[in-house]
C-alpha cells in the first residue's frame, strides 16, 4: 500500500462530488464517465442455457439492465441486486466503475447519502467513540491508495456439479480497481481500542428481509483484530479516482485486500470493535466453506453432518482468457495474440502459462505491468494455428506463495473457491 499520488484535496474531491455539503442521489451525478472497451448494448440475454449441467458459457445467463451510474450490465436479480460485468470489460488491468458487478444482500439499499447527516460510527470496546464526517476522513488522514480486486464469493458458481442454490454467476463477479482512502488501522488508533477486543464489526446502509427466521436484518460482517489483514484494510472514498458509484458502496466501503467481497462492506457506516465473537448469521451460517483442501467436499457428506465448515476468507489463485473469445472463426496460419487476466487472493501472480493440447504442455506467457499484489495482472502470449481444426486452449497461473492453478473442480454447497483451470475452445479456418 502506497499513498495516494496525486491525491485530491478536500475542495478538489467535492467539487468532484457536486457538492456544496449537501446531499447526493443515485442519478445526480455531474460527470460522464466513458467506459472502456464498451461494446453496443444488447437488449436479449448473452446466451440461453438452464442446465442442470454446468453453465457453458463465460457469463451468467440474464438479460442486460441499465442502472443509474451504470453501462448494461446483466442481470441475476433486482432484489438484492445482483449485476454481472460482461467479458469484454476485462481486456485492461483495471475495470471500469460504470461496469464494476454489483453485489447486495438485502432489498433495503441505499440511493441516496446526504453527507452533511453521514458520519463514520466507531463505537463498542473503545476509549473515545468516533463519528467523522466526510470532510474529516480526507482531511485529518493522509490518503493512501492500493490496486486490489473484488471478487463476489460466488464468482462461477454455475460452474459447479451437482448445481447448487445461489446466484448462477458466470465468471464476471469480479472487478478490480485503485482504491483511496484512509488506512482503517489508524481510524481504530484514533479511537483508542481497548484490551480485550476480538473483533471488528462492519455494518453499511443495506437493510431488508433476509432469510427467514435467522434475525439477519441487517449485514453483518468481522474480522478478527489479530487478523494481519486489518493492517491492510482501507476505508475507501475514491474508485479509480473517483466517487463510489452507489451501487459500488458510496461514500465509502470497507476494502480487504485479498478477501472476498463478502468483508468489502459497501456505504460503511459503523465500526464495532467487540469484546467477543461475532455470531450472527452472516458470520456463523453464511459464507462458510468445508474445512478442507480447496473447501470441497461431496453431497454425500454433506448430507451425512460430515463437514466442518470455517469462514471464507482469501480467494484462490485464478486466470482467464479474454481475447479471442469463441464468437468468431480464425484463419489457419494467422498469428494473433491472446490476451487475459490473472489474480491471487495469496500474493502476485509471477507466472501464467497457456496450452493448446489439453495441458500436455505448456508454454509461458508475458505478463504485464505489476500493479501490486492484489491487483488484477494482465498476460499475452502469441499463438498461431497451422492446419484448420477446433482448439481448445487452457490457462493457468501460479502466484509468489506458488500456489498453481489445480485441472480439479470444487465442490461444497454454497458454490464456493471455483479455481479450475479454464479453457476456451476457438475455431480455426474451415473447420465445422
Amino acid at each position: 500500500m502506497t499513498a495516494a499520488q496525486g491525491s485530491l484535496s478536500r475542495r478538489g474531491l467535492l467539487k468532484l462530488l457536486g457538492l456544496t455539503g449537501g446531499g447526493l442521489a443515485a442519478g445526480g451525478w455531474p460527470w460522464n464517465n466513458a467506459a472502456m472497451a464498451q461494446d453496443p448494448p444488447r437488449a436479449s440475454a448473452l446466451e440461453t442455457f438452464t442446465g442442470p449441467g454446468a453453465n457453458p458459457h463465460w457469463n451468467s445467463v440474464g438479460p442486460y439492465l441499465t442502472e443509474p451510474q451504470k453501462v448494461p450490465l446483466i442481470l441475476l436479480t433486482d432484489r438484492p441486486v445482483q449485476l454481472e460485468t460482461p467479458r469484454h470489460y476485462f481486456r485492461t488491468a483495471f475495470t471500469p466503475n460504470d461496469a464494476f458487478y454489483v453485489r447486495w444482500h438485502l432489498d433495503g439499499i441505499p440511493n441516496r447519502v446526504d453527507l452533511k447527516q453521514w458520519r463514520l460510527q466507531v463505537e463498542g470496546n473503545v476509549k473515545k467513540s468516533l463519528a467523522l464526517s466526510f470532510s474529516e476522513l480526507t482531511d485529518k488522514f493522509k490518503p493512501v491508495s492500493v490496486a486490489a480486486v473484488n471478487q463476489c464469493s460466488g464468482n462461477s458458481r454455475s460452474r459447479l456439479q451437482p448445481r447448487v442454490p445461489g446466484a448462477q454467476w458466470g465468471n464476471g463477479a469480479m472487478g478490480n480497481a485503485l482504491w483511496t482512502g484512509v488506512r482503517l488501522r489508524e481510524i481504530l488508533d484514533l479511537a483508542g481500542v481497548k484490551s480485550g477486543s476480538l473483533q471488528l464489526q462492519f455494518q453499511g446502509l443495506e437493510t431488508g428481509q433476509g432469510p427467514a427466521g435467522f434475525g439477519s436484518n441487517l449485514f453483518l460482517k468481522s474480522l478478527d483484530l489479530a487478523n494481519p489483514v486489518v493492517d491492510e484494510c482501507i476505508v475507501a472514498y475514491l474508485m479509480n479516482g473517483e466517487p463510489l458509484p452507489m451501487l459500488n458502496g458510496f461514500p465509502v466501503r470497507l476494502v480487504v485486500p485479498g478477501y472476498f467481497a463478502t468483508y468489502w462492506t459497501k456505504c460503511l457506516t459503523w465500526i464495532r470493535v467487540l469484546d467477543a465473537p461475532d455470531e450472527n448469521y452472516w458470520m456463523k451460517t453464511a459464507y462458510r466453506a468445508p474445512d478442507t483442501p480447496r473447501g470441497n467436499t461431496s453431497p454425500e457428506d454433506v448430507k451425512a453432518g460430515k463437514v466442518k465448515t470455517v469462514p471464507l476468507e482469501r480467494f484462490p489463485v485464478r486466470s482467464f482468457l479474454i481475447s479471442p473469445d469463441e464468437s468468431s472463426k480464425i484463419p489457419a496460419g494467422l498469428g494473433i495474440m491472446l490476451r487475459g487476466i490473472a489474480f491471487s487472493g495469496h500474493g502476485r501472480v509471477n507466472r501464467v502459462e497457456v496450452s493448446d493440447d489439453g495441458g500436455k504442455t505448456w508454454g509461458e506467457a508475458t505478463l504485464g505491468e505489476d500493479h501490486g499484489a492484489y491487483s488484477f495482472r494482465t498476460w499475452e502470449a502469441p499463438w498461431k494455428a497451422k492446419s484448420p481444426g477446433r482448439y481448445s486452449l487452457a490457462v493457468r497461473a501460479t502466484d509468489e506463495k506458488k500456489n498453481t492453478q489445480p485441472d480439479e473442480a470444487v465442490w461444497n454447497p454454497g458454490g464456493y473457491l471455483w479455481n479450475r483451470i479454464e479453457r476456451q475452445e476457438l475455431v480455426v479456418g474451415n473447420a465445422s
